[in-house]
């Protein structure tokens, strides 16, 4: 069984920091929330790396929100829950679509640039989009604009100290509720730091795949640690993967944004065949689980590793001004996208699934709130729509904040220390197991899966539990342990979700069973696997 904490710990010998809210995590999530948070109470941002260390930096399509008149929110609402596959919550869709566009001017009040036309928000289109909603910057450096922008913010605010290169090890919690969280500091040393309330900002959990969209400090570290102190966990078997990465000797798996296909790209196997018309209505704009799988088929029926994305067809003057940073990097590696198809493969990017919160961001532990991809706000259901997650960042940010506001100081203190009688410390090199745990994901968790590959892979993941009974002190022992546990949790997801839909596809069930799986799957540490039908409470 997974231990309550990761390390052996007595708070009575340890140093202990108060502070007003803990924001573990950096990206829109934890910079928004920051900065909406900072109005009014102290923060301490703590980012294992620096605020600039995130998914969101990487992010390139943009923001979804409804800013045109031809647009509605009720337009943003109907793509988001067909995209979802019948497991959105209705009422989180609401929240977003809703709140989202003010959130966006909060963005930019924040300094953030979005790129204007004739004096208008330059909006694109993405799959499974009904209408052009999509705002970007810089073309298409949306992400790192925003973390610029929201970064530099941050450093300007006194209410916020921000610790960069700390290791949160785990959540304190006493008598139900979170209380802070056990820190460890760049020279080893570890400390306790208390708050009336804790917001996990820690992002998703890319790094469980070989192939990754993701940053390397993707390692699903908030999943499991809320876990871990007792919060519950849901639908842990949808994680996206993006149709479109480069797949190109010598590079890595940089992302060809969605965006490219929304300005008009379509989709080539090696014998140049445009195929998406075999798979989908909406062709090259369908729902991302449906173009990857599309293009995997592809892939097997010729036999590649690989299949081609085509723009050539436009000007080379549009390539460049609306995609300079993908048409820089691929130029960099000798693929010019005005003349040259471009070999892409799919590639892991998102989590669906993660902490369960409600409409304010809290999850199933009091005081302990989750925000972004580390979150299971309700809003991606099966499947996230594009350019969602940004915008679900700020909405529930802002709405986490809120709820903060209404809770009295936290009286508790942390009491209870932990002694497992931990023996010895981790045995071979955290690189090597790493990555025998992302070639293990890929092929038994990947794409497809099956109730044999599954339960293989599972009992592959048990040999590895002995690692939690060692001493760990390293970030790259504490983050594979991580990624240990959140492997574990998306197996016996995916084990016990017996049908397809959205993003988890299951070759022994290909089709979607609304009457016995519309519902959601919940893990608790205690509790163990559980299901949560639709419309309950």
């Amino acid at each position: 069984m997974i231990p309550r904490y990761i390390v052996d710990f007595d708070p009575a010998a340890l140093e202990t920091v108060q502070t007003d809210i803990i924001i573990i995590g950096a990206g829109i999530a934890g910079l928004f929330a920051a900065l909406q948070a900072a109005k009014e109470r102290r923060v301490l941002m703590i980012t294992k790396k620096s605020l600039f260390d995130s998914n969101t930096r990487y992010a390139q399509g943009g923001i979804a929100a409804v800013i045109s008149e031809d647009d509605s929110p009720e337009f943003h609402r109907q793509d988001t829950l067909i995209a979802g596959a019948g497991l959105c919550d209705p009422e989180a869709v609401d929240v977003l679509v809703h709140e989202g566009p003010d959130c966006v001017q909060d963005l930019i009040e924040y300094g953030t640039l979005f790129d204007e036309e004739d004096g208008h928000f330059a909006l694109t289109k993405e799959g499974a989009h009904s209408q052009r909603r999509i705002l970007h910057a810089n073309g298409d450096a949306t992400g790192y604009e925003i973390v610029r922008a929201l970064a530099a913010k941050v450093q300007s605010v006194p209410e916020v100290e921000v610790w960069d290169d700390h290791f949160v090890l785990d959540l304190l919690t006493e008598e139900g509720e979170c209380i802070g969280a056990l820190v460890q500091k760049p020279d080893g040393t570890r400390v306790i730091v208390r708050g009336s309330a804790t917001i996990l900002c820690s992002g998703g959990t890319g790094q469980l795949y070989r192939y990754t969209t993701n940053p390397e400090v993707a390692t699903g570290d908030g999943i499991a640690m809320a876990y871990r102190a007792g919060a519950v966990i849901r639908d842990m078997e949808f994680n996206q993967f993006h149709p479109t990465s480069l797949c190109y000797p010598g590079a890595p798996r940089f992302l060809i944004s969605e965006a490219v296909r929304g300005e008009g790209a379509v989709l080539r196997n090696i014998r140049g065949e445009r195929f998406m018309d075999k798979y989908h209505p909406q062709l090259e704009l369908a729902p991302r689980d449906i173009v990857a799988r599309a293009i995997v088929s592809e892939m097997e029926l010729t036999k590649s590793t690989y299949v081609y994305i085509d723009i050539t067809h436009e000007t080379p003057d549009l390539i460049k001004h609306r995609f300079p940073n993908i048409y820089e990097f691929c130029l960099n590696y000798g693929l010019d996208m005005t003349t040259d198809w471009i070999p892409v493969a799919p590639a892991a990017h998102y989590m669906m699934g993660g902490v369960r919160t409600d409409l304010n961001g809290e999850s199933s532990i009091a005081r302990l709130f989750a925000c972004g991809e580390v979150s299971s706000s309700g809003v991606h259901g099966a499947n996230r729509l594009a350019s969602n997650s940004l915008s679900e960042a700020i909405v529930f940010g802002r709405r986490i904040v809120e709820r903060i506001r209404s809770l009295p100081p936290v009286s508790l203190e942390a009491r209870t220390g932990y002694a497992a009688e931990r023996i010895g410390v981790p045995a071979g090199k955290m690189a090597e197991r790493r990555l025998k745990l992302q070639k293990l994901m890929v092929r038994f968790a990947g794409l497809r899966r099956e109730a044999h590959g599954l339960t293989k892979g599972l009992e592959e993941l048990r040999r590895q539990s002995p690692l939690y009974q060692t001493e760990m002190s390293t970030r790259e022992e504490f983050e594979y342990a991580n990624l240990l546990t959140c492997a574990t949790l998306m197996m016996e997801a995916a084990l016990l979700r017996e049908e397809s839909r959205g993003a988890h596809y299951r070759e022994d069930f290909p089709d979607k069973d609304d009457l016995l799986w519309r519902k959601h799957s919940l893990m608790h540490r205690e509790r163990g696997i559980g299901e949560e039908f639709i419309g309950d409470v």
